[in-house]
């Protein structure tokens, strides 16, 4: 078994990566991070003109009819180059599940925006009080005739100050256990009595906490039947853990190599030729190779017809506690100068060790922490109790 890439897709992967190169500039790089919002619509709307926005679509959509590998590789140069594409990720992970089982109306109303990067759509799970249990949430919507009223918060709805629309688990049936009493919505956020408010998070990433009162909705925006909102939910989470951020751990791997070859000691020696260098640098080369062939498993995976349930939250939890290790790692290598702040010029790397020192801690909480992870991988994989 190998998980390299055929011809085709590496040719596909090298036309990203000179698109990215082409336009991810120093400038677009500062003024997404002084903005901490991950998306710029010009960006977005660039990779829809190149056919890089969702090549695994149907053409009809706007996609190449291409497999799982190119969006695997495309995925993996936009988080290696630090993209703006959160807020896109998550309306392609929505537009995915309202094709699967939204209501043809709402597919024709959804659909063609979404891929042409006209509509945008943030997540709304997470609420303030119940941490990673995202089943116990308490935001309530209750029928109106052919409405539907929704009162509540959310925790972490990043980019829901900017999108035009919102995931929203809500409750609808708080008599029954937790799992079963959800319904999932798309609500429009131009809809009133809903508010966002920024949260700052360590890494300078704007996210928000986001209210609902008395949020009228009709019924055509309800996502699946009522009360089956988990089994919707799944379909996005299941996505969510599969997820990789060995990427990041490559971006990382760059920049040290770049320092251990440009940066001398007192006596003129590259710290390259440094045995302790080397080997920092070898064992996170290793984690980075490690990363990515678990998450491109679990690629190979679902091209065969398998469920890679508790595979995803393996490459999940290995990258991202990977990255935080190298993280640390090559800020104790470069040593004190590795922690002056990101962009300024003077700083190695203009300060990209003390930026992913920063990002990585973030990375074992989103999309499911750590511990709900290997949770999956024990009850789901080796079977073991709860």
């Amino acid at each position: 078994m190998h998980f390299r890439l055929d011809a085709d897709t590496a040719a596909f992967r090298d036309a990203v990566r000179e698109h990215l190169s082409n336009v991810l500039t120093p400038e677009v790089e500062e003024r997404v991070y002084r903005s901490g919002v991950s998306h710029d619509d010009d960006f977005a709307k660039g990779l829809v003109d190149k056919g890089f926005f969702a090549p695994s679509w149907p053409s009809e959509y706007g996609g190449q009819d291409r497999d799982a590998w190119a969006e695997e590789v495309l995925q993996e140069e936009l988080m290696r180059a630090d993209a703006p594409m959160y807020l896109s990720e998550t309306t392609r992970m929505v537009a995915s599940i309202i094709r699967a089982v939204g209501t043809p109306q709402l597919k024709d109303r959804i659909l063609p925006g979404a891929m042409k990067g006209d509509i945008t759509i943030a997540l709304g799970f997470t609420e303030p009080e119940c941490g990673s249990d995202v089943a116990a949430a308490t935001t309530r919507a209750v029928r109106d005739g052919e409405q539907w009223v929704i009162n509540g918060s959310k925790m972490f709805t990043t980019n829901g100050h900017i999108a035009d629309y919102v995931f929203l688990l809500a409750r609808t049936s708080p008599d029954k256990p937790k799992h079963k009493g959800l319904t999932m919505f798309l609500v429009p956020l131009d809809t009133p009595g809903f508010e966002a408010q920024a949260v700052w998070t360590l890494s300078g990433e704007r996210t928000n906490i986001t209210f609902y009162s008395d949020v009228r909705i009709g019924d055509e925006w309800r996502i699946g039947d009522v009360d089956a909102g988990w089994q919707v939910l799944s379909m996005s989470l299941q996505d969510e853990h599969a997820s990789s951020w060995g990427p990041h751990i490559s971006r990382l791997l760059e920049h040290a190599e770049r320092w251990a070859a440009e940066t001398v000691d007192e006596n003129g020696r590259p710290q390259l030729a440094k045995t302790d260098v080397r080997r920092r640098l070898a064992r996170v080369a290793i984690e980075d190779e490690v990363s990515r062939l678990l998450v491109r498993r679990c690629v190979w995976m679902a091209q065969q017809g398998q469920v890679p349930v508790a595979e995803g939250p393996m490459s999940k939890v290995f990258s991202t506690e990977a990255l935080v290790r190298a993280s640390q790692d090559m800020v104790e290598l470069v040593g004190p100068d590795a922690m002056r702040s990101f962009l300024e010029p003077t700083a190695p790397q203009q300060g990209r060790f003390e930026y992913l020192m920063r990002f990585s801690l973030g990375t074992t909480i989103y999309a499911g922490t750590s511990e709900v992870q290997r949770s999956i991988i024990a009850q789901r994989g080796l079977g073991l109790p709860r």
